[in-house]
């Protein structure tokens, strides 16, 4: 499995800490920032989504201030479903039920709980059942300017 993982200045800490961590047990690559200085999370938000869309990784992981911003701007790449979570469920229930390619985690999330997180994410498979497919390919459409009808 190859992973790669960014983040702003405000998510550095965090975002180093578990690149630290899973790099001993993941192919991970860590594609920035690597200082605290200011930089704009639109530039590895935007990263990481192209690397994930290009298929380059199987997953991806963004890091900044709230996970907010950062989750935004990677959605803006087509193809890409990166969900912002708060919790371990929401890690499970964002790749079992919507399928989602990057997780998005608050830069001030404890190291454990944000490591937890991940690894459920990862660990999760979806669910393939017939309603989550259904709007998956339904976001797919919108993303190629097709009409949606129930």
């Amino acid at each position: 499995m190859k992973i790669c993982i960014a983040s702003d200045h405000r998510g550095y800490g965090l975002k180093d800490e578990l690149f630290k961590y899973f790099n001993d047990k993941y192919d991970i690559t860590d594609l920035g920032t690597y200082s605290n200085d200011m930089v704009d999370y639109t530039k590895y938000g935007f990263l990481v989504g192209e690397k994930v869309r290009d298929k380059e990784y199987d997953f991806g992981i963004v890091v900044c201030g709230t996970g907010i911003g950062i989750s935004i701007a990677c959605n803006k790449v087509k193809g890409i479903r990166c969900a912002k979570v708060n919790s371990v469920d929401d890690a499970v229930l964002t790749r079992k039920d919507n399928d989602a390619n990057v997780i998005a985690l608050d830069g001030k999330l404890d190291r454990n709980e944000a490591i937890e997180m991940v690894e459920s994410f990862i660990n999760t498979e979806f669910s393939y059942i017939e309603r989550y497919l259904k709007r998956i390919e339904d976001i797919a459409k919108y993303e190629k300017g097709e009409y949606i009808d129930d």
